[in-house]
């Protein structure tokens, strides 16, 4: 009904527990009745075995209790890691927790669910008390709350399984089943559902205690037998009586007063004989047989009185003798009364003939109380068995034996799940006696949260408790979008499909700040999550760059001028010409050189970076020379030729 958080007090500076109710209670008024009861119950106990409560409350709709941080294990760990526990400090741990329950008694508090679950155990092996979840006063004490039993059935009294009145006994009898667990390292009775092991509590005696663990001390047995009696009168009447008895058994293992029964016997009615009449003066004719018999008698107590070393030795004779007839006669009601005790059998696998077979020879009982589905054991064969077996664990001649036989593997039909709700489809294949393991897988078509495909087809006959797998639709699959900046179109392209997307549009831009021909943006930003095949658009920066290149022209090459002799006998000047570039066909650069140059140079500029050069050379006003350089890139120098 609750959660248990570890919480820190900055007041006082230390660690504490604090329990909240949960949440889906906070509405319902008996919940919150009861949550506030235990916190009154507990807060009114002050007492070193019983943990302390600082503080209860409520904020809206929160109510909590802030209590004592205890550092340990629960009693059940203990029993669970160690097993079967010394006797001496099993009866220690008792002692503390009936101190508990004598202060909680003695406030009318009741705590209805003692157990090892419900006392924890510290690190210096002290014993503390708690969950008083379901404590009551006693004067408005019922065992029901919504119908159902408040507890837990393995630790009840017959009357809590019976659904009467609880008292202080009940919580005395809920601790002789913890006594007994302690020194056996089992529950006195158990079985498959919680009806049959509470009807053990009203119905059947427990093994003794003794007989499972040999080493047990007789008056530790003895005030485990008193305090799970089913007659809650005959139990200690309070826990200051069992605490007397636990600390007599500390002292003397084996004291033969610890654990008496007392029979409250009613009154009866005993009527007087004729005998009991003459004691008391009533008078009666007297028999002459009986004048006869006491004359007899005072001959021999005559006889006796003159020879009184012979009295002496008939009066010694007499006492042995009564002494050998009474030892003779205890011993055989004692044998008579005993009844012999044999080793459990393993009736595991074996048929009900077989086990029957094996019972009968042991003079033992077999009954079979339940069939049910096992994928493992063969039909007609014994699943388990109570008492079960164990290396010298002994039942008496006569005992029965309960046996769950197998109805072998069960068969079932596995339901069509296709295209149905998460939810749906595990309740029809756990309704079918199926085990669902579930796969996720991506789908364009089926939405979210729904059976894709299931690898068992419908109709087909399984073994209840097999494997059947469905794949559950995550939706469209989910892809991260990456980052196209800088790359060309070509590129960005590629790995637009790389990343499961689709390309959509290019849109084009004029900034020469910017990289030419490369991606500048795109309208869905890098990082993002997108469903598969999300189509995305780019923006390529294009603009026209202007390049620029010094054309070197070799004038003497092209024209093959050769140089003159004047009269004079001196080399006469060369003429000079007109150069002109042409860049795809447009005239780019002109210059005048002498007809003899070889390195005239012209710088031209061009929007492409590879252009159509072309050469014209004109001497006079009339073109000499033109001829086509040919594609060149537009960058340095250009030499022609």
């Amino acid at each position: 009904m609750a959660t248990v958080y570890r919480a820190r007090c900055h007041v006082l500076n230390r660690d504490v527990a604090v329990k909240v109710l949960r949440e889906e209670y906070t509405t319902d008024e008996e919940f919150i009745k009861r949550f506030n009861i235990e916190a009154q119950a507990v807060a009114s106990l002050t007492h070193p075995n019983i943990v302390s409560v600082y503080d209860v409350g409520h904020e809206g709709n929160l109510y909590y209790i802030v209590m004592e941080l205890v550092k340990g294990k629960t009693l059940k760990e203990v029993i669970v890691e160690d097993g079967m526990l010394g006797w001496k400090w099993s009866v220690k741990i008792a002692l503390q927790i009936a101190s508990a329950l004598e202060t909680a008694h003695k406030n009318n508090i009741i705590h209805r669910d003692i157990k090892p679950h419900n006392i924890i155990i510290t690190e210096d092996g002290t014993a503390k008390v708690t969950d008083f979840g379901i404590a009551k006063a006693v004067s408005n004490a019922t065992i029901t709350a919504f119908g159902t039993t408040i507890g837990s059935v393995h630790y009840f009294s017959p009357e809590h399984a019976r659904g009467g009145l609880t008292d202080e006994k009940s919580d005395l009898y809920s601790l002789g089943v913890v006594i007994y667990e302690m020194v056996t390292g089992r529950v006195p009775f158990d079985a498959d559902t919680p009806v049959s092991v509470a009807l053990k509590h009203m119905q059947e005696e427990p093994i003794e205690a003794k007989v499972i663990n040999p080493e047990l001390p007789d008056g530790v047995n003895k005030i485990i037998v008193k305090a799970m009696q089913k007659d809650a009168s005959k139990r200690y009447r309070n826990a200051t009586e069992m605490i007397k008895d636990l600390n007599a058994v500390l002292r003397n293992p084996d004291i033969a007063s610890v654990g008496t029964i007392q029979n409250d016997f009613a009154t009866r009615r005993i009527d007087i004989d004729e005998s009991m009449k003459k004691d008391v003066g009533t008078s009666t004719p007297e028999n002459p047989e009986d004048n006869k018999k006491k004359g007899v008698f005072r001959k021999i107590g005559d006889f006796f009185g003159r020879h009184k070393a012979l009295k002496i030795f008939a009066i010694v004779f007499a006492c042995i003798l009564v002494f050998v007839l009474s030892l003779g006669i205890t011993f055989l009601i004692l044998m008579s009364g005993k009844v012999k005790e044999v080793q459990v059998p393993d009736l595991s696998n074996m048929t009900m003939e077989q086990a029957q077979s094996k019972v009968d020879s042991l003079k033992l009982k077999v009954e079979k109380v339940d069939e049910k589905y096992d994928p493992t054991i063969p039909e007609g064969q014994i699943i388990s068995q109570d008492p079960k077996y164990q290396d010298n664990f002994k039942i008496k001649e006569g005992a029965t034996i309960s046996v769950i036989v197998s109805k072998g593997q069960q068969m079932t039909t596995v339901p069509d799940v296709l295209g149905k709700a998460k939810d749906e489809a595990y309740k029809l294949l756990q309704d079918a006696n199926l085990n669902v393991v579930e796969q996720d897988e991506n789908s364009d078509t089926v939405q979210k949260g729904y059976v894709l495909k299931q690898d068992t087809e419908k109709d087909t006959q399984v073994a209840a408790g097999s494997d059947v797998v469905i794949h559950i639709s995550t939706g469209i699959e989910q892809v991260q979008v990456p980052d196209l900046s800088g790359k060309s179109e070509a590129d960005a392209k590629a790995a637009i499909t790389s990343a499961k997307l689709t390309y959509k549009a290019t849109i084009v831009s004029n900034d020469p700040s910017k990289p030419n021909g490369a991606v500048v943006s795109q309208d869905i930003a890098p990082g993002s999550t997108v469903d598969k095949n999300t189509a995305i658009t780019i923006t390529v920066n294009q603009f026209n760059e202007v390049k620029s290149a010094n054309v070197i022209v070799n004038i003497k090459s092209l024209t093959g001028y050769v140089a003159t002799t004047e009269d004079s006998g001196s080399i006469e000047a060369a003429p000079k010409v007109t150069v002109k570039v042409l860049v795809d066909n447009t005239a780019a650069a002109t210059g005048t050189f002498s007809k003899d140059s070889t390195n005239a140079k012209l710088s031209i500029t061009s929007n492409n970076s590879v252009a159509m050069i072309t050469i014209v050379i004109e001497e006079d006003g009339s073109e000499i020379y033109r001829n086509p350089a040919g594609s060149k890139t537009i960058s340095g120098d250009i030499n022609i030729p």
